[in-house]
């Protein structure tokens, strides 16, 4: 076969993944396609929980929807069965990355208790009702197993509504109506047990006009039981043990319920209170320091004002320690969602890097001003820049009365104080009166803070100096003459700086070189007094140092080292 029809066949047969099947994604567990299957799998576990009792206590409810019953049954085990599939479709962190590998996922949660509950809840138990009729739902009770999928749903919801504590209440009223409703369910049963109209306590005789129906079963069962639980009382007496074990076992019920509900409700009520104390500063401390210094009643009044005025409006001011427990980069990530179209009107910080304006977001203070507060005055100095949020404000006269101008949202002053321009003629000083005419919303940008990120963008400094400039010329408030001086005595400060460093750097390297001789010099003699000890060594024994010797005789203290010499020995006793 010829090079081009194996290039013609190629090209003709079928795509290779058009054979393949497309393979179920892995599932994020904390993503949204999770969080939505979780919530779907709320409806199937609460029709089990609700349902099935109810038609084993109710004989008339099970008898009449047979077939309503068989379709939510099995389409309630259709969703079981897809919620396993999920299971073995939902990776797992491992340090922190997401395992996607289906094996190791499957090889995971069949390892773990849930996959036993999950299979046991799928266990197909009414296949009995071959043989004992299809009108037992009590077979179905495994299918309560399933009743963790309900618990985790409410938790991820919790996490993620906007009204945790809304949805908290919610949750407990649930729960108490599922208790109550079991309850009913349960009374209605003894009652048919023991006989209805036996006595006053239980479940009057159906034969009684009107109670024969099945809406009015239930709520009668749901009325007396909702008595009990709630210990209001005005229930008949029971006659009979078993009438007294159940009202006492409701009681006992009824008592953890209380707590249960006290506590919910306590807890709910605290983190509203610490959420508002996040949120809005605490008025009562600064009240009370009020009070105990005198402080004058129109001044407390305006206090008290400003604080309402937070409170109502929903205005924070502590932006920065509500978010400080976030990660520096998704605190950064936040900050700049909400304020960076603020920031990036002001005409100096136009066509700068996003890495600058994403720090200097994370700089700027939210300040609420009330009505006729003054921002600043004339022959302040100016430490911070400001930008209006919301609000307006007039430039006044000295007297306060007189408008020059009015600045509204969005617009920005102070910002050539922040930047140390050369010739600027104000010396850093406020040039107008600013008044808040209502109650307006600032954010502030000190000196400090904007230095503080500038230092790591020399760039951007120079590009706000030029713009801050540029504004300063057309106000007319730039000395040039004493501008030209103070860059000519910067240079001559920079030129000076330079020598110094020049000289500085001479000197080490003198110094450097000094300490290298003086090391050389060093090991030299070193060198040469070894090579003296050596010589010394090698010198001839004078004479009469060698008739000594031979005089002597041995073993009286005295002994020749290697060269011939003689040596004292030390007494080898103790000293």
């Amino acid at each position: 076969m010829s090079q081009d029809s194996k290039v013609k066949t190629t090209e003709s047969s079928p795509p290779a993944p058009s054979k393949t099947r497309k393979k179920l994604p892995v599932l994020d567990p904390s993503g949204d396609y999770y969080y939505w299957w979780l919530n779907t799998m709320v409806f199937p576990v609460m029709y089990n929980l609700i349902i099935i009792v109810c038609r084993a206590c109710f004989p008339d409810l099970q008898h009449g929807y047979l077939l309503a019953w068989f379709v939510l049954d099995y389409t309630s085990d259709l969703l079981y069965l897809l919620d396993i599939i999920v299971r073995f479709h939902t990776g797992f962190l491992e340090q922190g990355i997401l395992v996607v590998d289906k094996g190791r996922i499957a090889s995971r949660y069949v390892r773990t208790w849930s996959f036993l509950l999950d299979l046991a809840s799928l266990i197909p138990t009414d296949a009995v009702y071959v043989q004992l009729g299809p009108h037992i739902p009590t077979l179905r009770l495994n299918r309560f197993l399933r009743v963790p999928r309900l618990f985790e749903a409410f938790d991820r919801t919790e996490t993620r509504t906007a009204y945790p504590n809304a949805f908290r209440i919610a949750k407990l009223m649930l729960y108490i109506f599922v208790v109550i409703h079991w309850n009913s369910c349960l009374y209605f049963a003894l009652s048919r047990y023991l006989g209805f109209g036996r006595d006053a306590w239980v479940y009057p005789d159906p034969a009684r006009p009107g109670f024969e129906r099945l809406r009015r079963q239930y709520l009668y069962s749901f009325y007396f039981s909702t008595l009990i639980l709630t210990t209001v009382g005005d229930t008949p007496l029971p006659a009979r043990e078993e009438e007294y074990l159940f009202m006492v076992g409701d009681f006992l019920l009824a008592v953890m319920g209380f707590a249960t509900i006290m506590g919910s409700m306590s807890s709910v009520i605290y983190n509203m209170n610490t959420a508002d104390a996040a949120f809005y500063p605490d008025h009562a401390l600064v009240k009370k320091y009020m009070k105990l210094h005198h402080v004058n009643r129109r001044l407390e009044r305006r206090v008290i004002d400003w604080y309402q005025h937070l409170q109502i409006n929903k205005k924070m001011t502590n932006e920065v320690a509500i978010l400080q427990h976030l990660p520096e980069r998704l605190r950064a990530e936040v900050a700049v969602s909400v304020h960076l179209s603020t920031l990036s009107r002001v005409q100096i910080f136009q066509n700068c890097e996003a890495s600058l304006l994403e720090e200097l977001v994370l700089k700027l203070q939210p300040q609420t001003y009330s009505p006729g507060e003054y921002v600043c005055r004339k022959g302040d100095i100016g430490r911070e820049m400001y930008i209006i949020r919301e609000g307006q404000l007039a430039v006044v006269a000295d007297d306060g009365v007189t408008q020059y101008a009015v600045l509204g949202a969005g617009l920005y002053f102070g910002e050539i104080s922040i930047i140390n321009i050369k010739g600027n003629m104000s010396g850093n000083r406020r040039t107008a009166n600013i008044k808040s005419l209502g109650y307006s919303d600032l954010f502030c940008l000190s000196k400090e803070d904007l230095r503080e990120v500038l230092s790591e963008y020399p760039q951007a400094q120079a590009v706000m100096e030029e713009k801050g400039r540029e504004i300063l010329l057309k106000l007319n408030k730039l000395d040039v003459n004493a501008e030209a001086a103070e860059i000519a005595l910067q240079e001559a400060t920079e030129s000076r700086l330079r020598n110094l460093d020049q000289q500085l750097d001479d000197l080490q390297t003198k110094f450097a070189r000094l300490l290298a001789e003086l090391e050389s010099s060093a090991l030299k003699i070193a060198y040469r007094i070894e090579r003296l000890e050596w010589q010394t060594r090698e010198w001839p024994i004078p004479e009469d140092l060698t008739e000594a010797d031979d005089e002597s005789e041995p073993g009286e203290g005295t002994s020749k080292d290697r060269g011939g010499r003689a040596s004292q020995e030390r007494p080898s006793g103790p000293e």
